[in-house]
């Protein structure tokens, strides 16, 4: 393992992990992996496929029943073609879809803080909390911890590098009792799913419960524990421990990081930061990425396959003379800014603009320094509007608006909340709605629209969405997430959620919520097009997928050797 990588085997962690050194990730690899089997076997990510709610789209597998007509026709017309499209996973099923309820309850762990849990104890309850934090995303709930024998207890939560650190400190200099397990249990709500972890010593003495983890060592060597008999239920099994000097570390807090994702896997040939970091910067149905150095720009065509009667993913690779900083594709036209020899060119790819072939721009009446240059390459792509024979490219917090002289003016401030750490969000930027805002939604302290429909939250989590049609819809959720988009499922708004803890993607529908799991598992935020129900998601580095927001069905892959 060289500099941030994980094994292959760790990359669905590597969120988790971000919280941790590369090594003690990697070290603590099998004890995670066998903990994870052990309490999916209790506590389910889901508790079911949900309710039957007609069918969500097409797909290359299923039952016969749920072949297309047009397939049964091939096989009576053609049975060896249909059955050369069998052999080869061509045929078309119809694929059935599910309605899953918001979950509820939150999941808790009681941690024993005493002096036998100490060394490898606390290496155990480590694995253990990320291992929980984990599968309470995916859930859509939070991980609560709370340390044995405070009175009153005191939960914390929070991301891995928050919570990790807290739970670290919390060492106590005396044994817990079977009384403070009640006392902190008394304090949880009913729907709370609540594990203990503990020693031997207090779990022998407490009433037969779930949800109980025990460990304790099992062999040592010259330098202390090298192994650990871990207990839940009536399973048990041994594990290895991390090398002693790094379990001291960790111990100590050394090893643990605040710094972003750990990243996993093969390094790919995309964007300067490893990654596509992918935008929807129009409505044009194209998905514009950064390529493998700082003036390479990929297109892709995002139309379904199908709807082109088969034809092959439509992507193009375009070099520029320096930096791309904002992009914009109109019909088959691609219009791009980027900065060379200290200069802002315009470059038209397609049918010219009006005025030159290229202009060549001062960056400081772009609101441009070497700053916000360097932030931006670690961005997706600006947007860059046409606005009759102008452009509108937001930048430093203002519209600029460049003329086909090449003369730019101040148009106005970006709307409030717009340039998040990731960068412009259009979702939010009031002017791009169309029409007039609804009071409501003017007032209101979070924005989002799409399409005509106008969404609103005070907290962020509890939503009102007024549709083209005047409909009013409420949508909500509980986990700890972002609302990266709005769209729409027939005439039903849904937002677009993405959990940076869990790295989950959800559909947020007025009827439930539905778990988007190919599009889920990304080191960063998916993007979410602002008219059409598409989503393109980096699910690990290198690897690009586009599909629908509604089906979840994926359209295109992309890899970093395309």
């Amino acid at each position: 393992m060289s500099g941030t990588r994980l094994p292959a085997p760790l990359a669905p962690w590597a969120g988790a992990l971000s919280a941790l050194t590369p090594e003690l990730a990697a070290a603590l690899g099998p004890l995670l992996r066998r903990l994870d089997a052990l309490v999916a076997e209790r506590e389910p990510v889901t508790d079911g496929p949900g309710e039957p709610d007609g069918l969500g789209g097409l797909g290359r597998s299923g039952r016969p029943e749920r072949l297309l007509p047009s397939e049964w026709l091939l096989a009576e017309e053609h049975p060896e073609e249909f059955l050369r499209r069998f052999v080869d996973r061509e045929l078309l099923y119809l694929e059935p879809e599910f309605r899953t309820a918001t979950a509820r309850g939150r999941t808790v762990a009681m941690v024993d803080a005493g002096p036998s849990q100490a060394g490898a104890g606390r290496l155990v309850q480590l694995a253990a909390l990320l291992v929980l934090h984990r599968r309470a995303a995916a859930r859509g709930g939070e991980l609560l911890v709370g340390v044995l024998g405070d009175e009153p207890v005191h939960w914390f939560g929070g991301e891995p590098a928050d919570l990790l650190p807290t739970w670290l400190a919390a060492r106590r200099p005396a044994e817990p009792a079977p009384e403070d397990v009640e006392r902190a249990a008394a304090t949880l709500d009913a729907a709370d799913r609540a594990w203990l972890l503990t020693s031997p010593r207090l779990a022998d003495r407490l009433p037969a419960l779930p949800r109980v983890l025990v460990s304790e060592p099992a062999r040592w060597g010259p330098a202390g524990a090298t192994h650990v008999t871990v207990r839940l239920d009536r399973a048990e099994f041994e594990l290895p421990l991390p090398a002693a000097d790094l379990a001291v570390r960790t111990l100590r807090g050394a090893e643990f990081r605040r710094t972003g994702p750990t990243a996993a896997g093969p390094s790919p040939a995309a964007g300067p930061s490893g990654q596509w970091l992918p935008a929807f910067t129009t409505e044009a149905p194209f998905l514009l990425a950064r390529g493998r150095d700082a003036g390479t720009l990929r297109s892709v065509d995002v139309r379904d396959v199908e709807q082109r009667h088969g034809g092959a993913v439509q992507s193009r690779t375009y070099r520029l003379n320096g930096r791309v900083i904002a992009a914009g594709r109109t019909g088959r036209r691609l219009i791009t800014l980027h900065l060379h020899r200290g200069r802002v060119v315009r470059h038209v790819i397609g049918r010219p603009l009006a005025g030159p072939a290229e202009l060549s721009l001062d960056p400081a009446r772009l609101g441009l320094d070497e700053g916000l240059v360097a932030r931006l390459a670690d961005r997706p792509v600006l947007p860059l509007l046409r606005a009759g024979d102008d452009l509108l490219v937001p930048l430093a917090g203002r519209w600029r608006r460049i003329a086909p002289d090449g003369t730019v003016t101040d148009d106005g401030p970006v709307g409030h909340g717009t340039e998040r750490d990731r960068g412009f969000d259009r979702f939010r930027e009031p002017r791009l709605f169309g029409r007039a805002l609804p009071p409501e939604a003017a007032r209101a302290r979070h924005l989002l629209h799409a399409d005509g429909t106008a969404a609103w939250s005070e907290d962020g989590k509890q939503w009102t969405a007024r549709t083209l049609r005047g409909d009013e819809r409420r949508l909500s959720f509980r986990e700890k997430a972002e609302v990266l988009g709005l769209v729409h499922v027939g005439h039903e708004p849904a937002l677009i959620t993405w959990s940076p803890g869990g790295r989950l993607v959800r559909a947020i529908r007025p009827d439930g919520v539905r778990t988007l799991s190919r599009f889920s598992g990304g080191g960063a935020a998916p993007a979410v097009h602002p008219t059409l129900p598409l989503i393109a998601a980096e699910t690990s580095l290198g690897r690009l997928v586009v599909g629908s927001a509604l089906s979840g069905r994926i359209h295109h892959v992309l890899g970093s050797d395309e």
